[in-house]
């Protein structure tokens, strides 16, 4: 790789140990990669936060850092709300624990916003460079918003944070950012809601694994987009989408749209994806809820009491600016956590059967906390739960 001076001086320790290191990371990446430069970014998106997926080791590794991230820099979903840990029944020895991890990240000069969603909380613009790690959060960047990020691992997002910079190649290359494969469905008007397009995402996910999809014929908005992105980020590879006229570059000229392959839905198929599952919880939020979708779910609750345990997940900030729809879903009985979700957080662990609003849960839910997992619209789950 092509190192300018100032990089080098970093590479060969003359600003510490840890900057070196980091240096050393993002060069051994890019090397492995092709990159022959690295490229500035303007922002970092870190995983590897819960306790309940890094474990002592990884904080171990953390605690052993002395180095302060350039660029804003903010953290995956934790195991607990900072706040309110107690209430969701999180053990003390693992909020101790979680403590520290976020305390050493607080050190690394890390902003303890703690989401799968930060593009809620930053001014992400069309072509940025980026250094994102959560796979939803990835692919909403790229396809929805028209940024540049790789799917990072939590270290090499956390050395690109440090360094300001990351290795460009991938996905910071326009030319790598071409379709690959098509989807089109027979009904497009069928799909009515964020599940719906979630379910696709978790059908199509698979079929495209590491490809780039385009989609033909649907118009999704952008709380479905987070859904589709997230659903195929999770059951595939997929860092980056586009849909026919509505996503960013599927409206640019330079966008090939001819593809190799085109695989027709059906939305029988779809519609498969959804069970009659009974359940014992439900938890909607993965990835963090938006602004419209608290909105629209305290609206769904109002004048309701849950009978089941309801979980709802939200960024901090989202949920600050938000506090009357917060606490008209409050009201029912349902409860709304930030800095975690359902697939980091082990407070859901003693559930044997959960039902989410998106795809990503629906893939997640049975390897990460052992439970039968069951989709739904936010409709749907309110029905369940106050049934």
């Amino acid at each position: 790789m092509d190192l300018d001076r100032e990089e080098q001086a970093i590479l060969d320790g003359e600003f510490g140990e840890t900057r070196r290191k980091m240096m050393e990371l993002l060069v051994g990446l890019g090397t492995v990669f092709g990159a022959e430069r690295l490229v500035p970014i303007t922002s970092a998106q870190v995983s590897g936060a819960s306790y309940k997926t890094i474990g002592r080791w990884g904080l171990e590794w953390l605690e052993g850092l002395d180095a302060r991230a350039v660029v804003p820099t903010v953290l995956n979903p934790i195991g607990m709300d900072r706040h309110r840990w107690r209430e969701m029944g999180i053990p003390e020895e693992f909020a101790g624990k979680q403590e520290e991890v976020v305390a050493a990240y607080e050190r690394l000069g890390i902003r303890l916003e703690c989401t799968c969603t930060p593009y809620y909380l930053t001014n992400t613009s069309f072509g940025e460079h980026l250094a994102w790690a959560e796979s939803s959060a990835v692919s909403y960047a790229n396809s929805v918003i028209g940024a540049r990020t790789n799917r990072e691992g939590g270290p090499g997002a956390l050395a690109a944070a440090i360094i300001g910079k990351t290795p460009y190649y991938g996905l910071h290359i326009f030319k790598n950012r071409q379709p690959q494969i098509g989807f089109s469905l027979d009904e497009p008007t069928a799909l009515q809601g964020a599940a719906d397009y979630g379910a696709l995402g978790h059908l199509t996910g698979g079929m495209a694994g590491n490809r780039i999809p385009i989609f033909f014929g649907i118009r999704p908005n952008r709380d479905h987009l987070k859904a589709l992105g997230a659903a195929m980020a999770a059951t595939g590879a997929v860092a980056l989408y586009h849909v026919d006229g509505i996503t960013p570059e599927a409206r640019l000229p330079t966008l090939r749209r001819e593809v190799d392959e085109t695989i027709e839905i059906r939305i029988a198929e779809v519609r498969e994806v959804f069970s009659a599952v009974e359940v014992d919880a439900i938890a909607v939020g993965c990835p963090h809820l938006s602004p419209a979708e608290l909105e629209h779910l305290a609206g769904l609750l109002g004048g309701k009491s849950v009978k089941k345990p309801f979980f709802v997940f939200a960024a901090a900030g989202v949920i600050a600016e938000n506090r009357a729809a917060v606490n008209r879903i409050e009201a029912s009985g349902a409860r709304v956590y930030a800095d975690t979700c359902v697939v980091v957080s082990p407070a859901l662990d003693r559930f044997d059967a959960i039902m989410v609003n998106s795809g990503k849960a629906l893939a997640y839910v049975p390897t990460m906390c052992g439970a039968v997992a069951r989709i739904g619209s936010l409709e749907e789950c309110v029905a369940v739960a106050t049934a």
